[in-house]
């Protein structure tokens, strides 16, 4: 039953016990408090009071860890009593819950709603007539079931504080009091000091802690025998300001004392004064710290273990506990908040990041969304990016894990977060990005100069960096100028783009005289004594906030085309990987421009070649037709010469034939790859065509001639363009074939195409040569070492004809010996 009985309390018998009891009961020899700590200890609760109930109030003679606002005055009134049901009752009361109480005044009392308690189980303090006066209690944060040993615990204390058992003691006589019972059962060890030092209670806990009995302790000062060390000071003194202090609860000193054995003992000393009839008594209840101390020293040891091994690793480690506060930050962390090991972690960690930590999309991060807060909500984070912006400082991305940190019972006791950067292999991946813009706007580009912008907003990007510059070597002049630049913000005119590098000078001009990458960390310290042209340089920088400056040589192999130059605004590190990544994109304009240099020198050399053949078409025609027609009279009326004029005539005649062969070729060919030659373009019956060229070519060809052709092969094209290719592939195999040799003309249809193969036995074209023998004038090197007369314009008018008819013409080697012709045509 929960209701209390207002008559019991109010019993003028009752409450005249209580007024005694209040006088008597802190004159006690045993400390009321103590007597409360022993309570909870037995019974592992973690609070107790010794109280006396009136009519008003209870009053707490003794407590141990009840909360201050309760216990403070020394009293409270019964609205948030629960030792005035107890006392009512004068019986033992057990509640296992009061929120779930089966009476609403437990569901809503105080205790529960105020102060945290649970759970209560007490008995009543009685006199000697067995009048209840108070109540000896134990509390509990947690629901608990309390148990009949419980009660019995607490009903064997609370008998010794009955009026009877307080007796006064005399000096000297603490041992042979009643309640050296109850210090002998205490589990902790017990001493006794009155005013002049003296020992006068000593338990049997003490005997077994220190190795002395109570007869070789008691009666001696306290000096003589345990010789206490505290802080180097005599411990007189220290007990002379217990005394007069006189702490109502027990003062907590790490103390050490001397074993019986001789070696000194840590503990740990509750003092307390206690004032009787007798005068005060210092009394001391020990705890040994032998096991904390080493426990304690182990944790030291791990812990200087465990913090060298988290910041001897690369990747950053932040923890919190079970509050949700930042406790670990190491080293890697620490770097990267400029912080050194011995900065100690702020009690408000969140509010010092100053919006420091985005997302990977650069929008802000609230301490809350951080993947540590996340895990310490119980979440398991893998991998989440993290960016930090520190002004000053380059931004960098951390991928992140985390988790929450349980104990064995399943207790959240924190959160752990692995912080990896990445910020190299990021920007290494977006720059696998770069080099396809780069290649995308070399592709589109007509000109290196028009593909630099998007080259270089490609690089800028991928660098994170705000401006870019290309400069190019000019063919002609052969200095060093701007080609473009790239710039994220609005460009001031201040010189900074566009101006003309000074070879060996400044960061640009070094590149261009070495050929080699430089890296400039910062852009103020990097020279010594600079000039005129590179103090101004290094102020205009200065003035755009420019700090790091890299610049990387644009080559084609041995020979420097250029240099590119990039700049941050922040401090940068990971030189070696970043000079990496942009000699990768410097190689790709390198390659670029050196094609488009080809290119035109190419075109050049074509239009020479054009050139050439319209001054041979049109100034040396109309010559050599002239010279052939009076050779060809002269030779006519030979018999009015002698024998060496005419020989001499017939060179001539037969010379001039060969050069206005040479030059009809040419003009043929510049015909066909001009396109001014037309094609007539009709049906043709390819293996009738072919056949009739092997039997011209037979009576004046003295390799054996073998073929293999289908009855008909019917193409499109110029039956007279391809019978001229014919022509000229038979008369080039029978010209470098031995007059034994075979030549072997095989025709073969196939799905799409036609092939013809003409394969002879002759000393064929060496390998290293096929690509070029199609070339005009070319002629192969054995050819000509060999003194075989020819133009080179053979293959080439060959080549001319079957490109026109959308065909491709190849050589390949026969074996053992010659050269095999392959030309294929759609059909």
């Amino acid at each position: 039953m929960a209701a209390f009985d207002e008559t019991t309390l109010n019993d003028p018998g009752r409450l005249a016990a209580v007024a005694g009891a209040r006088r008597s009961l802190p004159a006690a020899p045993l400390p009321l408090n103590a007597i409360a700590r022993l309570a909870a200890r037995l019974l592992n609760a973690p609070m107790a009071a010794v109280t006396l109930v009136d009519d008003l109030e209870e009053h707490f003679a003794g407590s141990h860890e009840l909360p201050p606002a309760l216990i403070d005055t020394g009293r409270a009134p019964l609205s948030v009593s629960v030792c005035k049901y107890i006392v009512s009752r004068n019986e033992p009361m057990l509640q296992p819950d009061l929120l779930v109480a089966d009476f609403p005044e437990l569901r809503r009392h105080p205790l529960a709603q105020r102060f945290g308690v649970r759970s209560f189980a007490g008995v009543p303090l009685r006199d000697r007539t067995d009048q209840a006066i108070g109540s000896l209690t134990v509390f509990d944060t947690v629901a608990r079931q309390w148990t009949a040993g419980d009660t019995t615990i607490l009903g064997e204390i609370a008998e010794l504080l009955r009026p009877t058992a307080v007796a006064v003691a005399r000096p000297g006589e603490l041992t042979s009091l009643d309640s050296a019972a109850l210090l002998d059962s205490v589990q902790e060890a017990f001493l006794a000091i009155d005013t002049d030092g003296v020992v006068v209670g000593f338990n049997h806990a003490a005997h077994r802690l220190l190795g002395y009995t109570a007869e070789q302790v008691c009666g001696r000062r306290l000096d003589d025998t345990l010789r206490p060390g505290y802080d180097d000071q005599p411990i007189s003194a220290a007990l002379g300001r217990l005394f007069e202090a006189a702490p109502r609860r027990p003062v907590p000193r790490d103390l050490t004392m001397r074993h019986a054995d001789g070696h000194r003992l840590p503990v740990r000393a509750a003092l307390s004064v206690v004032r009787g009839a007798s005068g005060a008594l210092a009394c001391m209840f020990l705890t040994d710290l032998t096991d904390q101390n080493a426990a304690e020293e182990l944790a030291d040891r791990h812990s200087s273990f465990l913090t060298a091994l988290l910041n001897s690793l690369s990747v950053g480690v932040a923890a919190c506990d079970e509050t949700g506060r930042v406790v670990v930050l190491n080293r890697a962390l620490r770097a990267v908040r400029g912080w050194d090991d011995t900065y100690e972690i702020p009690a408000d960690y969140p509010a010092t990041l100053n919006d420091m930590l985005r997302y990977a999309d650069m929008t802000p991060m609230t301490w809350e969304q951080t993947p540590l807060m996340r895990a310490f909500r119980g979440e398991y984070v893998v991998d989440v990016d993290v960016l930090t912006v520190v002004p000053g400082h380059r931004i960098r991305r951390f991928a992140t894990t985390a988790q929450p940190i349980t104990g064995t019972d399943g207790s959240r006791l924190g959160a752990v977060a692995v912080a990896h950067e990445v910020t190299a292999l990021h920007r290494a991946e977006r720059f696998r990005e770069c080099h396809k813009q780069v290649e995308h706007a070399l592709r589109t580009a007509e000109s290196a100069a028009a593909a630099t912008p998007e080259i270089l907003r490609a690089v800028a990007e991928a660098l994170g960096w705000p401006c870019a510059e290309l400069f190019l070597v000019d063919d002609t002049t052969e200095l060093l100028r701007s080609a473009g630049h790239f710039c994220a913000t609005e460009t001031p005119d201040d010189g900074f783009f566009g101006h003309m590098p000074v070879r060996g000078q400044g960061i640009t001009g070094r590149v261009w005289r070495t050929g080699e990458p430089l890296w400039v960390p910062d852009i103020g310290e990097y020279l010594q004594n600079p000039t005129p042209y590179e103090r101004d340089r290094i102020r205009i920088c200065r003035d755009r906030g420019i700090r790091t400056v890299l610049a990387v040589p644009v080559r084609d192999g041995g020979t420097l085309l250029g240099v590119l130059t990039c700049y941050a605004d922040s401090p940068e590190f990971h030189e070696d990987l970043l000079t990496v990544l942009l000699d990768g994109v410097a190689a790709q304009i390198g390659v670029y421009v050196a094609l488009r240099r080809a290119e035109q020198y190419a075109r050049q050399l074509g239009r020479s070649q054009d050139d050439f053949i319209a001054l041979v078409g049109h100034e040396m025609r109309t010559p050599l037709t002239s010279i052939a027609a009076n050779a060809g009279l002269l030779v006519e009326d030979g018999a009015a010469f002698d024998p060496d004029h005419r020989y001499m005539l017939e060179v001539i005649s037969r010379n001039t034939s060969a050069l206005q062969q040479i030059v009809e070729t040419l003009l043929d060919l510049a015909g066909l790859d001009s396109g001014r030659a037309a094609l007539t373009m009709r049906r043709v019956d390819l293996a009738r065509l072919v056949a009739d060229s092997v039997e011209t070519a037979r009576p004046t060809t003295a390799p054996t001639i073998t073929t293999e052709l289908p009855e008909q092969l019917l193409v499109d094209g110029d039956a007279g363009r391809l019978r001229q290719v014919v022509d000229d592939l038979l008369a080039n195999a029978a010209a470098y074939s031995p007059a034994d040799g075979d030549i072997h003309v095989v025709l073969r249809p196939g799905d799409d195409t036609v092939e013809l193969s003409i394969a002879d036995t002759g000393i064929g074209i060496p390998a290293t040569e096929h690509d070029r023998v199609f070339d005009r004038f070319f002629r192969g090197s054995n050819v000509r070492h060999q003194g075989i007369p020819g133009s080179g314009l053979g293959l080439s008018l060959a080549h001319a004809i079957v490109r026109r008819h959308h065909g491709t013409i190849a050589l390949d080697d026969n074996q053992p010996t010659g050269t095999v012709v392959r030309v294929k045509l759609p059909r």
